[in-house]
């Protein structure tokens, strides 16, 4: 059975939509996403990096549209592994696991990878939204669409812009 390393923020946890949230109830400034095309996420929100190391950032983020259907369907069809760049906020271990029992109860926590880099993780397919978890990967590399990926033009990924686009290259 084919193994499939799925990335979680970005991917999974729509954490653009949180930064939204933090941001405008700090600041009462709505950002728009299309003016963050390129930028990325803790250079795009002014207080980006303040909010990943608060309490519950990563606890309470929306969940990216499609994904409880889309993960369930990849997870009947393959080995799948959730694999998250976790250590660098130490605070967001818990609340990453926290957050994937309560939206995704049907991932064992034996399918759960929080790590520093993704580079010795290993798999047959890799969906991620940034292009440096995917550019050492050396299987099949799917790239999510998330504003600061929304320049990279590269026959190296497939893209996809929605979990039904997932399911449907898979």
């Amino acid at each position: 059975m084919k193994q499939v390393l799925v990335d979680m923020d970005g991917v999974l946890a729509d954490v653009y939509r949180q930064f939204q949230l933090y941001e405008e109830r700090e600041t009462g400034k709505q950002i728009n996403l299309e003016q963050l095309v390129g930028i990325l996420e803790l250079d795009a929100f002014p207080n980006g990096k303040k909010h990943v190391t608060s309490e519950g950032f990563f606890r309470t983020a929306p969940v990216i549209d499609g994904s409880i259907e889309g993960l369930k369907y990849l997870n009947e069809k393959y080995n799948v592994l959730i694999v998250s760049s976790a250590t660098e906020f130490p605070q967001s271990l818990t609340e990453k696991v926290d957050w994937l029992h309560e939206h995704f109860p049907f991932i064992s926590w034996k399918q759960i990878i929080l790590c520093g880099e993704k580079k010795s993780i290993r798999g047959d397919i890799m969906i991620d939204d940034h292009p440096k978890n995917l550019d050492f990967f050396e299987g099949k590399k799917i790239i999510f669409s998330q504003p600061h990926n929304g320049l990279l033009k590269s026959d190296q990924y497939k893209r996809v812009n929605s979990w039904q686009d997932v399911m449907s290259v898979l």
